[in-house]
């Protein structure tokens, strides 16, 4: 499956972060290599890789690491 844009987004403890805003892909394949999740102010936007995602089902995003994991990359 694949990301999609306006995806809400969960972190590994089902706590929402915010929906996919922008989707980076590379030029060459078409794979997707980054995805920003925004969240609502004043959080900042995260900047997350596919291998950041435990799963993928239609518009909901599921991440393989916590909030507090992210915040301290």
């Amino acid at each position: 499956m694949e990301i999609k844009f306006g995806a809400k987004v969960i972190d590994k403890n089902g706590e929402t972060l915010g929906t996919i805003d922008h989707i980076v892909r590379d030029t060459w394949s078409g794979e997707i290599r980054k995805f920003v999740v925004r969240r609502s102010g004043p959080e900042k936007d995260l900047f997350l890789s596919p291998q950041d995602t435990a799963d993928i089902n239609g518009l909901l995003v599921k991440l393989n690491v916590s909030l507090e994991e992210l915040r301290s990359r």
